[in-house]
């Protein structure tokens, strides 16, 4: 009882705590924003206040959240292949996962029994095919982004040559390389289909998930409303793009060791684990049946995960 009594008196002053110091944080009520002011639009006389360091990084990590849910968000299984750049159904999708499926359990089947590898082994077979779209995602997006900022010079060069911007999209479509290519020629079937520039354009940013080219996208958008000199626009995003491409390439270059190193020693002790359950089951399935050895292969999990996440986290970058 006297630990109980302890916590909540510990937790009672944390929110006292916090309390008086969010109280401290806080503008007065003579320097606060009167009702038409918006509430992201803080006076002058709050510019250095504790509040605002704190409502800054909030409001970029609100951002940049909001950004990538409309990019990567609510996508269905046949806009996941689309965007792999796989020429499949979802049905037969869907059955070459159920495949996968029953190959992983029946061969879990055949060499351990009625074990809890046979459930596991059915799931990770499952799962496998979504890894190989989402790693053909990764790919092709790496590759779009690569050949982003040439064909933003393109577009801009044949808008100075006199061409409007559709004509100038058709003219990329047809002398560019996949896959921007590809998605420029769908966005100039759908323009002749009756849909807009914009729209079109709007739907390729669905499809590709690029955010240079959300850039890119809303610019042509903001240009089509207020007017203004397109080419100088894209001019400046795509020399904006080449750099950030660079800079990429070379954080790349220097954390590539650190990452390898990560992915070694986060996947060695699963290889070293799986060897063995499948040479001598014996051997390892004590670390199964008994309480002590779920334990420590519970702990040996969340350890694994937990160096692979500050890997990450130190090895990326945004740029």
């Amino acid at each position: 009882m006297s630990g109980t009594l302890v916590i909540s008196i510990s937790l009672v002053a944390a929110m006292g705590v916090f309390i008086a110091a969010m109280s401290i944080a806080l503008p007065r009520a003579s320097s606060a924003p009167d009702a038409a002011t918006p509430r992201w639009q803080l006076p002058s006389s709050t510019q250095g206040s504790p509040w605002r360091r704190i409502n800054q990084p909030l409001q970029a990590l609100l951002q940049r959240t909001t950004r990538q849910h409309r990019l990567n968000g609510g996508l269905n299984l046949a806009e996941n292949l689309a965007r792999a750049d796989i020429k499949l159904r979802t049905s037969e999708f869907v059955m070459i996962q159920v495949g996968f499926m029953l190959a992983g359990s029946l061969l879990s089947l055949w060499r351990f029994g009625f074990a809890p590898q046979f459930v596991i082994a059915g799931v990770v077979a499952y799962l496998l095919p979504m890894r190989f779209v989402k790693w053909r995602q990764r790919r092709r997006l790496k590759a779009f982004n690569l050949r982003l900022p040439d064909t933003i010079s393109l577009l801009s060069n044949a808008m100075k040559a006199g061409l409007s911007l559709p004509q100038a999209i058709e003219s990329v479509a047809q002398n560019g390389s996949p896959p921007i290519s590809d998605e420029l020629a769908r966005v100039v079937r759908e323009t002749k289909l009756g849909s807009s520039t914009t729209g079109a354009l709007q739907n390729m940013v669905r499809r590709v998930g690029s955010e240079d080219l959300d850039l890119i996208v809303t610019a042509i958008s903001i240009q089509a409303t207020v007017g203004g000199n397109l080419a100088r626009v894209l001019d400046s995003i795509s020399h904006t793009i080449r750099q950030r491409v660079q800079v990429k390439a070379q954080i790349g270059a220097m954390t590539a060791q650190m990452r390898a190193s990560g992915w070694v020693i986060t996947l060695l002790p699963f290889i070293v684990a799986g060897v063995l359950n499948v040479i001598t089951p014996s051997y390892f399935r004590v670390m199964f049946t008994d309480p002590a050895g779920r334990v420590l292969l519970g702990l040996a999990a969340f350890s694994i995960f937990l160096g692979n996440v500050f890997v990450r986290r130190i090895t990326n970058f945004r740029v």
